[in-house]
């Protein structure tokens, strides 16, 4: 080895050690830094127990509150259908007009039995009449009772012939085929000139009744049990009255009122879950049978600390964690939650108010590391911010 590359040698492991302490020392002026020695920054937030509501959010589906289908109940020709598909009918409104002739000719035939019937039974009273005016002067007790038995056969002929004249105009009134209930009618299924029967299992159109409308819910048996078991222990305080939410396909909350009609009475034996039926005001037609949506009941208020969810952990066997600033030092505490409510959950264990929850500076942080609180405050979206000096949170 010369002695030039002697020299570059030892000034190469010069610096070498000269920049060993600088890093270490680099690494402990940063905050938080592995062997710092100062205490790292972290936002807290202080808890505060209040009456939450408690509410669950559950998959339903849009059922129509009504919807028929027509049928004819006589034979005949179409001759018009004077309905628009899509715009709204009345009860009483025509749908379909069939071909009258055959009908109003039964009709006539039926009404001029009628007049016979009503010439016998004349005839008939008439007999019975004089028949008792003249019994025993030429006229026996048993032809007086034969006429008074002409007289009923009479009577009843007349009845029948009515019954079917009748029946004959009802017919022909049905060839107007009218809408039962208020509604929207679908496409018709048939066209002008078509026959159609009486009774046929094909339907002309459908006709549904949109406002109001139902939703159909399910919830666990499970969890119902254990909100009841809730409310007798007083952790959960209900007014006797559910108020629900409907929330739409788009995440938009939809203004309409809602109730319950059905709370359920039989648990699926194959899924556990008990059926909830809703009942929504729908006068824009917004929501439509088959449609997925989401309902919310808020079943009453509990009395809990709000924990915003992204200062928790979720073990892998469910356990829900956060830390809380304690005399200068970070601690990791259990929580025990029933639900969640606006991005926070309901935790009614594990945490006490007044404590200072940390929401920022959680990542690496070890349970029993020296803290600096910062106050800070979230907002609806889940933002984390400072609180300026002398701010309100």
């Amino acid at each position: 080895m010369t002695s030039g590359q002697g020299i570059l040698r030892c000034a190469a492991l010069a610096l070498l050690l000269a920049a060993q302490p600088w890093g270490q020392a680099a690494a402990q002026g940063r905050p938080g830094g592995r062997g710092a020695p100062g205490p790292t920054e972290v936002g807290v937030m202080t808890t505060a127990e209040e009456d939450v509501p408690y509410a669950v959010t559950l998959p339903g589906r849009a059922i129509a509150y009504q919807q028929t289908g027509i049928r004819p109940q006589v034979g005949g020709e179409v001759l018009e259908i004077p309905y628009d598909p899509g715009r709204p009918v009345k009860a009483g409104d025509v749908l379909f007009r069939l071909d009258p002739e055959t009908l109003a000719a039964a009709l006539a035939a039926a009404e001029a039995a009628v007049a016979g019937a009503e010439a016998s039974l004349t005839q008939a009273q008439n007999t019975v009449t004089r028949y008792r005016r003249l019994e025993g002067s030429g006229v026996s007790a048993v032809d007086r009772a034969n006429a008074e038995v002409a007289l009923k056969q009479a009577e009843a002929d007349l009845k029948s012939a009515e019954a079917a004249r009748d029946a004959a105009r009802l017919s022909l009134q049905r060839t107007e085929i009218t809408s039962p209930i208020d509604g929207v009618p679908d496409v018709a299924a048939i066209s002008v000139g078509d026959l159609v029967t009486a009774s046929q299992s094909e339907v002309l159109t459908t006709i549904t009744q949109l406002d109001p409308i139902y939703v159909d819910v399910s919830e666990s048996s499970a969890r119902m049990l254990r909100n009841r078991e809730r409310v007798n222990a007083g952790m959960l305080v209900t007014n006797g009255e559910m108020q629900a939410r409907l929330i739409l396909e788009t995440g938009e909350e939809y203004r309409g009122s809602g109730r319950i009609v059905s709370p359920g009475i039989f648990v699926s034996p194959t899924t556990g879950t008990v059926p909830i039926r809703l009942q929504f005001d729908n006068p824009d037609r917004m929501i439509l049978p088959g449609q997925f949506l989401r309902v919310e009941l808020t079943m009453g208020t509990t009395r809990a600390v709000l924990v915003p969810q992204r200062a928790t952990r979720r073990a892998s066997d469910g356990t829900l964690t956060a830390f809380v600033a304690r005399e200068g030092k970070a601690q990791q505490v259990t929580l025990s939650e029933q639900g969640s409510y606006r991005n926070s959950w309901i935790v009614t264990q594990g945490i006490s108010p007044g404590e200072q929850l940390i929401l920022d500076g959680l990542q690496d942080l070890r349970a029993g590391a020296e803290v600096t609180a910062v106050p800070v405050a979230i907002d609806a979206e889940g933002v984390v911010r400072e609180i300026p000096a002398g701010g309100q949170g």
